[in-house]
């Protein structure tokens, strides 16, 4: 039994941890891979809350038997229907055909539309709750967290809220499963990163959802990616939060597009006068190296963001370009914005950029800068200036910082 882990009382952690897998979603990079959690309630009926990643599936059976032999599951959870969790479903069904599977109107359009499983259904709605026996399940809807079909289910005994793919993070589970156990550093990045690229966009819902769940007592936060929380629970739901209200920290994050060493020379010049202003946190990314991950990741932690761009082919350069596409997808807010940039022969990529700012309505908070070739006196007075601008307005709004 050494696998089968215990929150609390009967409630056993099944997940199973994918250090194969190169790209999530087959887009977002998984340097340290990701664990795929689903959870097990053992009372005088038996709950299974979500599966696994299909690919997983025969170490997450062996994981249930270990619990229950060859006990029935009564129920099956859908807290979430993209594959990774959903992918266990059909076995599920094929060991358990009486099993009864539980989700609210959504769920059941995906499960047929996804799985053609078209029996077995237990429809729930808002606030119905299931008995197991000494524990009572109870239902909430979270719609677009980051599926139309997402809810949450909450353990009424022992308080655990169990909120599939929220406060969920990348990276494997390395031993530890949960949040008192890990290194809080590394899993904080990796929790922004997967709330930047996976759940962003929909960050009106995440403060409904959070509003939602301002009554329970949580004792356990049980995700379906990552840590389980159960020491530093109202912390995790501060930080989320304030990620969903678009707060940051004090810092500057900039991103540069360089053909042949100009721009880049630029945003050196830029970064160091915002060091001698003393802003502390500062990134320098080049768009055409660092995967849009973990820039939309740092763009996420920090309230300054100085692009720049050369011309390319009358335009902005295809990685910034892509960038800011990116930003404006997900609907990121009140962020300071500094643009500069290098040309040959045309304005284009500063052009470009500016034009993007208007339709973001960020606060712009100097001249842009931009040389003809190497920059030169004019030009590296004017990236003095912005990050001489970016640095007063941090200062104004971190005043204790």
């Amino acid at each position: 039994m050494y696998n089968s882990i215990q929150l609390n009382d009967n409630i056993y952690w099944l997940g199973v941890n994918d250090r194969k897998t190169h790209l999530f979603e087959n887009l977002w990079p998984l340097d340290n891979g990701v664990s795929y959690n689903s959870y097990l309630v053992v009372d005088e009926k038996v709950a299974l809350i979500d599966t696994v990643e299909k690919s997983k599936i025969d170490e997450f059976l062996s994981r249930i038997e270990e619990i229950i032999g060859k006990r029935k599951i009564d129920y099956l959870i859908i807290n979430h229907m993209e594959p990774d969790h959903s992918g266990g479903i059909k076995e599920i069904l094929k060991l358990h055909p009486d099993i009864k599977i539980v989700g609210n109107k959504m769920t059941f359009v995906l499960l047929t539309g996804l799985y053609n499983i078209t029996t077995n259904h237990l429809l729930i709605a808002e606030g119905d709750t299931i008995s197991l026996g000494e524990h009572q399940l109870q239902f909430f809807m979270t719609p677009w967290l980051h599926w139309p079909e997402t809810m949450m289910t909450y353990e009424q005994h022992t308080k655990v809220l169990f909120t599939g793919d929220a406060f969920g993070s990348f990276g494997t589970l390395n031993g530890g499963i949960f949040d008192d156990e890990l290194n809080m550093n590394f899993y904080i990045d990796e929790m922004r990163r997967y709330y930047s690229n996976i759940v962003a966009k929909y960050s009106k819902m995440v403060v409904k959802a959070m509003e939602k769940l301002q009554g329970l007592e949580i004792k356990f936060l049980a995700s379906t990616h990552g840590p389980i929380w159960r020491s530093h629970i109202d912390w995790v739901l501060k930080l989320y939060t304030s990620w969903a209200s678009y707060q940051a920290e004090k810092g500057v994050v900039i991103v540069f597009g360089s053909m042949y060493g100009n721009t880049e020379q630029m945003a050196d010049i830029i970064a160091r006068r915002l060091s001698e202003k003393g802003i502390r946190d500062i990134k320098i990314y080049d768009a055409s190296r660092r995967h849009l991950s973990y820039l939309l990741s740092e763009i996420w932690h920090y309230k300054g963001l100085i692009l720049g761009s050369s011309a390319y082919n009358g335009g902005v350069f295809p990685p910034i370009e892509n960038l800011t596409r990116k930003l404006e997808d997900i609907e990121i807010k009140d962020r300071l914005l500094g643009t500069f940039g290098s040309s040959g022969w045309n304005k284009a990529g500063v052009k470009g950029l500016n034009k993007w700012a208007e339709e973001m309505k960020w606060e712009l908070v100097a001249t842009s800068p931009e040389t003809k070739g190497a920059p030169e006196k004019n030009s590296i007075e004017q990236c003095i200036q912005m990050a001489d601008a970016m640095a007063e307005r941090l200062h104004e709004l971190y005043p204790e910082i």
